[in-house]
This record gives C-alpha cells, structure tokens and sequence, in this order.
C-alpha cells in the first residue's frame, strides 16, 4: 500500500454515522508499522475495545471476547488520522452477543475527508463474578 494520503485520483469520502462513535481515538507515530502507515494490529485493538463496550452495555455484567468472526482492512489508517469506532450489537444467543464494528478516519480534518477503513464481527460471551457463561436477555 502507497504511503501517501493523497495517492488515490478521486477521493473516497464519506460522512459519520448519525450515532455517536463508541469510541474515537487519535492515531499517534507510535502506533505505526515499519512502512509507517497505523499498525493493523493497533486497529485491531481499538475494534476490541469498542465492541467489548457494546457488549458490556448490552449483558449489563464482563464480557470477553471468544472469537473475531470477521475482519476487513478497507484502507489505510496513517498517523494524525482520527478514528472512530461505530460498534452495535446484531445477534444475540443463550450467553453469547455478536457486535458489529465499523471504523471511519477522518483526514485533513481542516477539509472534513472521511474514510471508511474497517469493518469487523465479534462474538462476547458473557460471564458472571465467578467468570462463569451468563444468560443475556433477547435482543430487542
């Protein structure tokens, strides 16, 4: 992948969800690779996070995570981009909840450029103080 922010002859702009992110964070220089662009695993992460919160919301107890169902990279994420993380439940089964992420940077922010740069599944479980599997209610 080019390392360029403007390599592309036609942007591919986007606009936010109308939802408040889970989470937004800022990508920094130490969160880089050795082809300087934002180290996927720093994405990953950040994924994690924000449907963990989701999930946590939803049991109302800990959730942990028990298995990345997905994962797809759009585009690159490079340092000063701001990242926001969209994440919402989508099933629900006996103890389990899947949440659905999606993650946008916005770039030259001077200039309102949004890119969609990735999109993940996750799959929680919910457990109780004893770290036991715990029943979540059905999904609305």
């Amino acid at each position: 992948m080019s390392n360029t922010k403007n390599g592309a002859a036609s942007k591919t702009t986007q606009i936010l969800p109308a939802t408040m992110p889970t989470t937004r964070v800022l990508a920094m220089p130490a969160d880089t690779n050795a082809a300087g662009d934002i180290f996927g695993g720093w994405i990953m992460s950040q994924v994690d996070i924000a449907a963990s919160i989701a999930a946590h919301r939803y049991a109302g107890t800990r959730a942990v995570t028990v298995a990345v169902n997905s994962f797809q990279f759009r585009k690159p994420v490079y340092v000063g981009d701001l990242i926001s993380c969209y994440a919402s439940v989508k099933k629900v089964g006996n103890t389990s909840i899947t949440v659905f992420v999606e993650v946008y940077a916005e770039r030259d922010r001077q200039q309102v450029e949004v890119v969609k740069v990735t999109e993940a599944t996750l799959t929680f479980v919910a457990i109780d103080e004893n770290g036991k599997p715990q029943a979540v209610r059905a999904l609305d």
